[in-house]
């Protein structure tokens, strides 16, 4: 069985719909940019209020990927 090193970086994506729709914005961000994602772990969910009201639902996330050789 060949080794893998994977790396962490965190992220954090905003949406007006939801906290579910944050994280695929996020996420669909992340695979523009990122190869050989393996994994997400959310570490945080906000809310940002405006007006007496929830305006947009955020999350901050780690992206797991593996290293390519």
């Amino acid at each position: 069985m060949a080794s893998q090193v994977a790396r962490v970086t965190q992220a954090i994506a905003e949406s007006p719909v939801s906290f579910e729709d944050a994280l695929q914005v996020g996420f669909k961000r992340a695979t523009e940019t990122l190869r050989g994602i393996t994994g997400l772990r959310i570490l945080e969910q906000r809310v940002a209020v405006k007006d007496n009201k929830i305006a947009t639902y955020r999350v901050r996330f780690e992206v797991i990927f593996l290293l390519e050789k």
